[in-house]
């Protein structure tokens, strides 16, 4: 990903496109929240993640070694197995479940994260109209 505006902090959030690039988005760390979080605002809706998300996906896609389906859903929606989704509410994750922290807002994880890892410099992302996928760099 090339030309990302921001720095990923509050007063200069990155500015981020979804893996399909339909949508625009705004990502930053919130270290000083409890638990620290990856918030992401999309429209007017706010989303919060535990932070720790970042460390741990690009973790996970480092064992798996090759590209894995992000599998985007929502949180009432079952993920497919086997994708980052499936992964980032599994309860064989790090955090034993959902990353996300509001409930009724935790889904989504393979939408918002992703970006975030690309822009690290932490993750290949695919930016096709559908079924994408992202591998640990």
């Amino acid at each position: 990903m090339t030309d990302v505006e921001g720095t990923g902090t509050a007063d200069d959030p990155w500015i981020l496109t979804t893996p399909p690039g339909r949508s625009e988005f705004e990502a930053y760390r919130a270290e000083e929240n409890d638990p620290p979080t990856l918030v992401v605002d999309v429209g007017s809706t706010r989303l919060h993640y535990h932070l720790r998300c970042i460390d741990d996906l690009h973790e996970m896609l480092k064992r798996h070694g090759d590209w894995m389906l992000l599998g985007n859903a929502d949180e009432q929606k079952e993920p497919k197995p086997d994708t980052v989704e499936a992964w980032g509410r599994s309860e064989d994750n790090p955090v034993g479940g959902f990353y996300g922290i509001k409930k009724g807002l935790r889904g989504r994880f393979a939408n918002y994260v992703p970006p975030v890892l690309e822009v690290l410099g932490l993750a290949e992302v695919q930016h096709n109209a559908r079924n994408n996928s992202m591998r640990a760099i």
